[in-house]
């Protein structure tokens, strides 16, 4: 069960680890993975190709050799005396040269052994003896240790002359030369192949570029949507992309025509109830008693419950729409200057602290409830000052949802814990809460909530209310419109 769980949380990881990548990254690392392995394998065989060359090349230069060697015993026989200058190649004349040719008679009793100079009175060893196969015509190839303890490529074939006897014909030289050639051409290959690596990379990052483009476009006008700026994805698509943008726009569209719908059916039903409850509260304020005055009174207070709940529905209607944007700071200096004229009696000042300008995702109407109700209940409440912050939460990534805070303090009396919770609590139950018994707070949660956002109470610094509203904004911060 354990190792089960530790799979389990390993591959839980890796899934996570994968989701986080993007597609672009996605076809970078594989473009840039499989490009890098198709390079080394190819590097790896041109490699081995490229020595499998140089070793037949060399060993044709020394089959030369072998042959002029073979020709010389054939047609001098045993008596034949073989000058080192006749082979043109003043390295098998100096000691320990590195290039050695040697004769050896198999058939006498005691080998007779001619060499070359530079062999210096030192044996070649014999290919056969350390197990190295007879190729076609029975010669043999392959490396050995010379006299001085060097690498040597040795050529061997046997000749048989008939009367005149059976030979071993050797010619060797060392492998410097190969060796140097091979790494010259590695090294060569080594930098072509990352200089063409790079090559590639920088292609995969110029076609990912070109080839998503399309979904950048589409992505930013989603966002213009969600940012209020336009109404429909607009732009010329490629043909692969265009049938999801024709798909988002018409998603678009019909729930733009819920939304119009359901407004339009709020409106109805609130026409439909105003008329009867206005028939009601004027005739049961006709005569005089105390039926009529209970009845005058429940109907104002259904009257006050509908349009409370009329205003809920459009506000949640509002809501649920992707297209409206607005902008804050006008909104909050309106209120802001018509609450100091509404509060110049009392000397109550307003201050507006805000470094950056935001967005509400929303309808201006209902912002302009929820920050009128909280600015207004710190005007009721204040001794002498009211504060007003709005600081931006942007988001970091794409993905997720921006917010803004705005803050109102005041310095009057504020409220007690449990006075907090059931002022914002009120709004849930409206039927048992009178008119004008502190519904301004429950509105606004009630609103914050319908757009994902949120209303918290606690004690102010200045010692009075602190009201904290967050909500949400566009994706990314509007231009400063001021100098």
């Amino acid at each position: 069960m354990a190792l089960a769980s530790k799979d389990r949380s390993a591959g839980d990881a890796r899934t996570l680890t994968t989701q986080k990548i993007s597609i672009a990254g996605r076809l970078f690392l594989s473009a840039a993975i499989l490009s890098f392995a198709i390079l080394f394998a190819a590097g790896v065989l041109l490699s081995t190709f490229y020595e499998h060359a140089a070793e037949r090349n060399f060993d044709e230069r020394l089959g030369v050799y072998l042959r002029a060697l073979v020709a010389d015993i054939a047609v001098s026989g045993e008596n034949a005396r073989i000058d080192p200058d006749e082979l043109n190649d003043p390295e098998f004349a100096l000691p320990l040269s590195g290039w050695y040719w040697q004769i050896t008679r198999l058939d006498a009793g005691k080998p007779d052994i001619r060499s070359s100079r530079s062999l210096f009175a030192a044996r070649l060893p014999r290919l056969a003896d350390i197990g190295v196969p007879a190729g076609l015509g029975g010669a043999r190839k392959g490396y050995a240790k010379g006299p001085d303890d060097r690498r040597l490529r040795i050529v061997e074939r046997t000749i048989d002359t008939g009367d005149d006897g059976v030979y071993l014909v050797q010619v060797a030289a060392k492998t410097d030369e190969i060796e140097t050639a091979i790494n010259r051409f590695e090294i060569y290959l080594v930098v072509t192949f990352i200089l063409l690596g790079l090559a590639l990379v920088a292609s995969s990052v110029l076609q990912l570029r070109y080839g998503l483009a399309p979904l950048r476009q589409l992505q930013e006008g989603v966002a213009a949507i969600r940012r209020g700026e336009s109404e429909t994805i607009a732009g010329a698509f490629s043909p692969d992309i265009a049938p999801l943008a024709g798909e988002l726009n018409l998603l678009i569209g019909a729930n733009r025509a819920v939304v119009e719908r359901a407004r339009t059916q709020v409106g109805n039903l609130a026409h439909a109830l105003k008329t009867p409850l206005s028939v009601i509260i004027n005739e049961a304020a006709a005569p005089s008693g105390p039926l009529a005055a209970k009845v005058e009174e429940q109907a104002a207070i259904m009257r006050d419950q509908v349009a409370y709940y009329l205003d809920r529905a459009r506000a949640a209607v509002r809501a649920g729409a992707v297209t409206s944007a607005t902008d804050v700071e006008p909104v909050v200096r309106s209120f802001l200057g018509a609450f100091e004229k509404i509060y110049a009696e009392r000397a109550i000042s307003f201050a507006l602290d805000m470094p950056q300008p935001v967005r509400f995702l929303g309808e201006r109407q209902d912002l302009e409830e929820m920050i009128g109700n909280l600015a207004d209940n710190g005007g009721k409440w204040a001794k002498s000052a009211v504060a007003v912050a709005v600081f931006p939460e942007f988001a970091q990534t794409g993905a997720e949802r921006s917010f803004f805070r705005v803050i109102i303090e005041d310095d009057g009396p504020g409220l007690a814990p449990e006075m907090r919770e059931a002022a914002l609590a009120r709004g849930r139950r409206l039927d048992e809460t009178k008119p004008g018994s502190g519904l301004g707070l429950s509105i606004v949660a009630d609103l914050a909530a319908m757009y994902g956002g949120d209303l918290s109470l606690a004690g102010s610094a200045m010692g009075g209310l602190r009201a904290e509203l967050r909500l949400p904004a566009t994706p990314n911060p509007p231009s400063p419109t001021r100098s």
